[in-house]
């Protein structure tokens, strides 16, 4: 079913109106193999087909009525829906499978017996368990407006978890397409900038403040004339990256990759990586981390124990000030989508429908969430401009003695 907040979560599908994009599935055969591993009648029939191996495999093990009956109550918790037969099995009878697993030959046994069993083309093909008209129409209506992402280098446990290999999520389509507008527009620019000695047309022009600005407001003040201009390419790459990436999720249908922790966390990375390779050399392995510590004018055996401790704490700030860049960029893109969500839903929600003062809190909710758009917009800008502006402060430290 369509999760109000699904335009901020990475998932495997893009979803944009049921009308446009309708599902129209006939048989199961015809189904996705994500979707179908996620049908109750698969996963008994997979469960089935894996006991019998269990049980050759295990002595005095439990008839398989009792751990089917068993495997449903575990499904019906929360953070087990959906979870296969296998993963039950390994919970439940974990010390057996502690002891059983710990031979390599055996493990090789046991995942090959779970990889037979999960043959989804022989259960669609299987004709003894055929599907209800009204459960293929359900299907139908829960995946109309879903746009799956094929996987070829990996399998998804459902729409939103990967099971084995590289999968491909919406996120990662968007962060590329964005790369890829900006080695476009940037490639151009270079190009008509390798022609002409002064800007021309409102696009050149508007491209080339932001340059400016990047280079003489934030590197140059943060790191300093002498170095700032060899970090300005990559200062570049990150604002505009964060920019476009912070745009998307402006967008209707798409969403903000950078409202994922995993984002915002290789970009922080980036930026650490940048940090500590500079400084290194600039300064020198040795020179990069005595440098954080200050010179204390005391007998060494005072000096010693208190700038070994201070450069501890200042090692531990280096990697807490990088992880804050992620977190910062991660909770001011979320908080905004989370918050237009919250003033949508007091009007489209079910019990705002019916609410006798709806016509006014449709007013309220539509005048809120624009004047909230309009607010995100610039936060959009902010938060990539905050975080190139920290990255710049941090790179700035690290290549100066202080």
């Amino acid at each position: 079913m369509a999760s109000a907040v699904l335009h901020i979560k990475d998932a495997y599908y893009f979803e944009i109106p049921k009308f446009a994009w309708p599902a129209e599935y006939s048989t199961k055969a015809e189904f996705p193999a994500v979707w179908v591993r996620l049908d109750p009648d698969y996963q008994l029939w997979e469960a089935q087909r894996l006991y019998g191996k269990y049980a050759a495999l295990r002595e005095k093990a439990a008839s398989f009525d009792e751990l089917k009956e068993q495997y449903c109550a575990w499904k019906e918790q929360h953070a087990n829906a959906g979870k296969p037969f296998d993963e039950f099995l390994t919970e439940k009878d974990s010390a057996w499978f502690k002891e059983y697993l710990a031979t390599p030959a055996n493990a090789e046994k046991w995942q090959s017996a779970v990889r037979e069993s999960r043959d989804v083309k022989a259960y669609q093909s299987d004709s003894a368990h055929k599907w209800a008209p009204e459960k293929v129409a359900a299907y139908n209506r829960h995946l109309s407006g879903k746009i799956l992402i094929p996987q070829p280098f990996g399998e998804l446990r459902n729409l939103y978890q990967r099971d084995s290999g590289l999968c491909i999520s919406k996120f990662m389509i968007l962060e590329l397409l964005v790369s890829v507008v900006l080695c476009l527009v940037f490639g151009w620019l270079a190009r008509r900038i390798h022609k002409s000695d002064r800007p021309r047309g409102r696009i050149w022009n508007l491209l080339e403040v932001f340059v400016m600005f990047i280079r003489d407001q934030v590197a140059r003040p943060a790191i300093g004339h002498h170095d700032a201009d060899r970090f300005v390419p990559l200062l570049l790459s990150l604002f505009f990256f964060i920019l476009g990436c912070n745009l998307a999720g402006m967008l209707p249908w798409l969403g903000s990759p950078t409202a994922s922790f995993g984002t915002t966390l290789g970009l922080a990375a980036v930026a650490f990586g940048t940090v500590v390779v500079s400084g290194v050399a600039k300064l020198g392995p040795v020179g990069f981390f005595t440098n954080m510590a200050p010179k204390i004018d005391l007998p060494w055996i005072i000096s010693l124990p208190i700038s070994t401790f201070v450069l501890l704490i200042e090692v531990a700030s280096l990697c807490i000030k990088h992880g804050v860049l992620a977190v910062r960029l991660l909770a001011n893109m979320c908080a905004g989508h989370i918050v237009l969500i919250s003033i949508m839903m007091l009007a489209f929600s079910v019990q705002g429908a019916m609410s006798s003062t709806w016509s006014i809190t449709a007013v309220i909710s539509l005048v809120g969430s624009t004047l909230l758009s309009i607010l995100e917009l610039f936060v959009a800008f902010l938060q990539a401009y905050v975080f190139t502006f920290l990255s710049a402060l941090f790179i700035g430290s690290a290549i100066h003695h202080h």
